[in-house]
């Protein structure tokens, strides 16, 4: 009657190993360490210079505890943090020997101290929140009315060239906030500029009304077109501050939409908001220009002259001059999309670039008169150039699409179309609240959030115990595996803990333990009828099965209503609530049932059950099958 097949033993036991090994790196704690990473796209960290790191440590007399080379950055471990802080300076003089152009970016970090084999199976630990590892907030306003603003400027410039390029004769274009005013000298003009508007220009609405002997034709960007615009300077804004907190060497970073124009950016371990800040109000741009292509120019090049009159100097990304010029032809304000791809001829990694109207024809001018001399494409990046890229024009390009391919692998396009695509903001933004939160402050949380939980685990087990006697035994084992089995899914997904998901945790123990009361009391009350001990238990486990599914369903509606809805410590506390409703439905009815059968399925004869204190009613019979 109460036995289990050999198949659902195994699901426990395979539950339990899989749970104790991703739980276990949780267990190890973190090693202080120093981060190297590149800070250009030209720069690779790669076997030389870890030698470099290695002899600039050995000079200062360091002995690392070990060198990783992994994912494109070096991790260099030590046992103190006072050897950390020594290390990362001996690193940044022998990799960095010029402050003022940094090739490298040497950062504080901390790494787990899982063992290899832990991590050949993917076992890593869960993520520390703000809250308890220490680090830097700050809640960022993205300027929604610039970025329409800047919108309406780009397309009151394509109005003006496709009606140049139609003939169609206005009497002035103008901007009026984000408004963009056409006069028309008479009716056929208003008419034929509406009609070009109404067919090239779809994310405008437009309105027309006399202005003293004229018209005026107005423009406006449509509310969805609008809403549209504000989204894409959200997520640009969101994909640019990742790159540039990068050179931060933050392990964890988030950054996170909030709301309909904020951004919330937390740092972890990082304790140098100064420097955070200039990550986070960095500016960049593009550039076009046209490659010096003189006798002067080449000379220059070549290192064996002066750059001439008119032109500059710029590194690329090997590190080799080019001299350009001056003028600039096209500048980022003109680029609306940059993907990677692949020549369709030689099958090269290419950058596809997608130029706004007025620097599509612009460029179609430019690539006409030029064609088999070199323009340089220039990233600017804290007042300084570097030359992503300087190909030779081979034809006249036109519509807007340009490809830039030659000496690119396909790490090196998809790099190169990050940078160019949202190397600059799309909207400004302003730091509206921060927040610095000392590592001490997170270690002292750390220790009262796993004082809380262990405490309540505890008490609750304790008093389960005394209650129930060995059934309380069953339910203390099976709330030990609800929390092991929570531990193991957060730790394999990967997820942040923080003091709501602490909270999360101790709530959870309470509910997964409620299940148990259920059954228990039910098998009390089937005893109390008279039913046999066998009957008694088989009638507790599928008559509280029910109850107990109906309240965790209701639970975890409530609790996925709060992950769509909430942000922040609110989804934080979700996920694990609603993770810890699914682990305690299966340790608290499968696997303590599994126990139970294991311990007394094995009886033929069984003659009592302990579950504490039965009060049998007068005159009992056994209980009927409902």
């Amino acid at each position: 009657m109460n036995r289990y097949p050999v198949w659902k033993y195994a699901i426990i036991l395979v539950a339990l190993l899989l749970g104790f090994v991703y739980t276990l790196p949780n267990f190890f704690g973190e090693a202080p360490a120093v981060q190297v990473s590149p800070a250009k796209s030209s720069v690779k960290v790669d076997t030389a210079v870890q030698t470099r790191v290695e002899a600039g440590l050995k000079e200062a007399g360091i002995q690392p505890g070990a060198i990783n080379l992994e994912a494109g950055s070096l991790k260099v471990r030590f046992a103190s943090t006072d050897e950390q802080i020594k290390a990362k300076d001996a690193i940044q003089k022998a990799l960095i020997p010029d402050p003022t152009d940094p090739g490298f970016v040497v950062a504080l970090n901390l790494l787990s101290r899982t063992p290899a084999w832990l991590s050949a199976l993917h076992a890593a630990p869960m993520y520390l929140g703000l809250d308890l590892r220490g680090g830097v907030h700050f809640m960022l306003q993205v300027d929604m009315p610039a970025a329409l603003t800047k919108k309406v400027e780009s397309l009151s410039g394509d109005i003006r060239t496709v009606l140049r390029e139609k003939n169609v004769r206005h009497g002035g274009i103008s901007r009026n906030g984000q408004t963009i005013e056409i006069r028309a000298r008479d009716s056929a003009t208003l008419e034929a500029a509406k009609r070009i508007l109404n067919e090239q220009f779809a994310d405008l609405q437009t309105t027309d009304a006399p202005d003293g002997s004229d018209y005026k034709l107005s423009a406006t960007i449509k509310p969805v077109a609008a809403r549209t615009v504000q989204e894409q300077a959200l997520k640009q804004n969101i994909t640019t501050l990742h790159n540039r907190i990068n050179e931060l060497g933050v392990a964890e970073p988030v950054i996170q939409q909030q709301g309909l124009d904020r951004i919330v950016v937390q740092l972890p371990g990082v304790q140098d908001t100064a420097k955070a800040k200039d990550i986070l109000g960095r500016t960049a741009t593009l550039e076009l220009r046209m490659v010096d292509e003189s006798t002067e120019g080449r000379a220059a090049e070549g290192g064996s002259g002066p750059v001439p009159f008119g032109a500059e100097r710029y590194a690329d990304r090997s590190g080799q001059s080019v001299i350009v010029k001056k003028a600039v032809i096209l500048t980022g304000e003109n680029l609306t999309d940059a993907q990677p791809g692949f020549d369709s001829q030689t099958q090269e990694p290419t950058v596809n670039l997608t130029l706004d109207a007025k620097g599509a024809r612009i460029f179609k001018e430019v690539t006409r008169e030029n064609v088999g001399k070199r323009m340089a494409i220039i990233l600017f990046e804290k007042g300084k150039g570097e030359v992503v890229t300087a190909p030779v024009i081979r034809t006249e390009i036109g519509g807007g699409r340009v490809q830039i391919s030659g000496r690119m692998n396909t790490v090196e396009a998809n790099d190169t179309a990050l940078l160019l695509r949202a190397g600059s903001l799309a909207a400004p933004m302003e730091i509206i609240e921060e927040r610095t939160i000392g590592p001490s402050l997170g270690a002292e949380n750390i220790a009262k959030g796993f004082a809380s939980v262990t405490w309540g685990f505890v008490a609750v087990a304790v008093f389960m115990c005394i209650y129930y006697v060995m059934f309380g035994l069953f339910s203390s084992l099976a709330l030990g595996v609800n929390l092991l089995l929570l531990v193991a899914m957060l730790s394999t997904l990967q997820a942040t803990l923080t003091l709501p998901g602490m909270a999360a945790m101790a709530l959870v123990l309470g509910m997964a333990i409620d299940a148990n009361v259920l059954i228990n009391e039910r098998v009390r009350e089937e005893l109390r009828w008279g039913a046999t001990p066998q009957a008694a238990i088989q009638a507790g486990y599928d008559r509280a099965w029910s109850t107990i599914l109906d309240s965790n369903v209701t639970t975890l509606i409530a609790g996925l209503a709060l992950l769509a809805f909430g942000s922040g410590p609110v989804r934080g506390f979700a996920v694990v609530h609603c993770l810890g409703i699914l682990t305690s439905m299966f340790s608290s009815v499968f696997f303590s049932r599994g126990l139970v059968n294991f311990w007394y399925g094995r009886q033929k004869k069984l003659k009592g059950v302990s579950i504490g204190t039965v009060w049998k009613h007068s005159g009992a019979t056994p209980a009927k099958a409902e």
